[in-house]
């Protein structure tokens, strides 16, 4: 069985938002869910289940793409520790830390 993309998944998930938003029961949400993503009647209640927690729907990021590049080993295990700490993936951290980066040379002209 294939997993679902990231996009997918949110995609599934604010559908589901916006159907028991619209006042549509369980049953008819996940009716709904099948019959647009065909999926398992067990998953779509799984998407419902998780959608009943949210507070409003969740935001779609642009999609990511494998870097491979070297680092010196302190810098990894400062990395590690920081995602640990924080919660964050260490891909969220080195995106976020680029793109600060790279604002700021922009900026340099």
């Amino acid at each position: 069985m294939v997993r679902a993309t990231d996009a997918q998944r949110v995609q599934r998930l604010n559908r589901a938002l916006e159907l028991l938003a619209d006042g549509a029961s369980l049953s008819e949400a996940a009716e709904r869910l099948i019959e647009s993503f065909a999926l398992s009647r067990r998953q779509a209640y799984r998407y419902l289940q998780e959608a009943q927690t949210l507070p409003q729907p969740v935001a779609v990021g642009p999609p990511t793409v494998p870097l491979t590049i070297k680092v010196p080993a302190p810098v990894v295990l400062a990395l590690r520790e920081h995602a640990r700490a924080t919660g964050l993936t260490m891909g969220a951290i080195v995106a976020r830390a680029l793109s600060a980066f790279l604002a700021r040379a922009a900026g340099r002209g």
